[in-house]
C-alpha cells in the first residue's frame, strides 16, 4: 500500500502504467503494468476464440410432395452430405393448388427422410405447416472428431496393398490381373454398348 503520487513516480521509473484494477475496494487497488501490451494480448486472445468458434450453417433443400424415387434419392444424398459436413438442414415441402388438400403426403415424405437419415441426424424442429410450405429442420449428431478424421484418411499406401504386404501384381513380376468390374445392381439393366 502506497500513496497515489508515489505509485505514479514508480510507474514512470519502470516505464509502466498505473492501472486501477478494483475501484470499489477501500482503498482502490492499482497495478503497475504495460497497458498497451495487455490490451494487445486481450485482442489476440479474443481473435483466437473467434477462430475456434464454429459457425452454424443452415442449408435448405426443397422437395415437392409428388417427387419421383430417383429425385428423392439424389436430394437425400445432398442432405446427407450437408449433415456430414456439420451443417443443419432445413427441409421444405412446397405445395401447389390441390396438393394443399393432401398435406399428409408431405408429412409422410418428411418422416421418411428423417428415418432414412436417423444414423446422421436428429429432428430439431418437427414438421410444421407454414402457409403453402411444410418445414422440418435436421441437426447433425455429434461425432468425436478423432474418429471422424480416422475414417476419412487411411494410412498412406494402406488401401493399395493386399494384407500380406506383397505388391498388387503378385510375386516375381507376374502379369497384372484383369481390372475389376463394378457390380451392377439388380434393378438396373445393362446396355449392350
Amino acid at each position: 500500500m502506497m500513496p497515489t503520487r508515489q505509485a505514479l513516480e514508480r510507474a514512470r521509473e519502470l516505464d509502466l502504467d498505473l492501472v486501477e484494477v478494483a475501484p470499489q475496494a477501500d482503498p482502490p487497488v492499482c497495478r503497475l503494468m504495460d497497458f498497451g501490451k495487455w490490451k494487445y494480448e486481450q485482442d489476440v486472445r479474443a481473435k483466437e476464440a473467434r477462430k475456434r468458434q464454429s459457425q452454424v450453417v443452415v442449408k435448405e433443400m426443397k422437395f415437392r410432395p409428388k417427387i419421383s424415387s430417383h429425385d428423392y434419392e439424389v436430394k437425400r444424398n445432398h442432405v446427407r452430405r450437408f449433415l456430414e459436413e456439420g451443417s443443419k438442414v432445413k427441409i421444405t415441402i412446397m405445395f401447389r393448388g390441390r396438393e394443399m388438400a393432401h398435406t399428409e403426403l408431405g408429412a409422410k415424405l418428411l418422416d421418411r427422410l428423417a428415418k432414412d437419415l436417423s444414423d446422421l441426424a436428429n429432428v430439431e424442429l418437427i414438421p410444421k405447416l407454414d402457409g403453402r410450405n411444410m418445414t422440418m429442420v435436421l441437426a447433425p449428431l455429434k461425432r468425436p472428431e478423432k474418429a471422424e478424421k480416422a475414417e476419412r484418411k487411411p494410412a498412406r499406401g494402406e488401401q493399395d496393398r493386399p494384407p500380406g504386404g506383397a505388391s498388387p501384381g503378385g510375386a516375381g513380376g507376374a502379369a497384372p490381373s484383369a481390372p475389376e468390374r463394378t457390380p451392377v445392381p439388380a434393378n438396373v439393366e445393362a446396355t449392350g454398348s
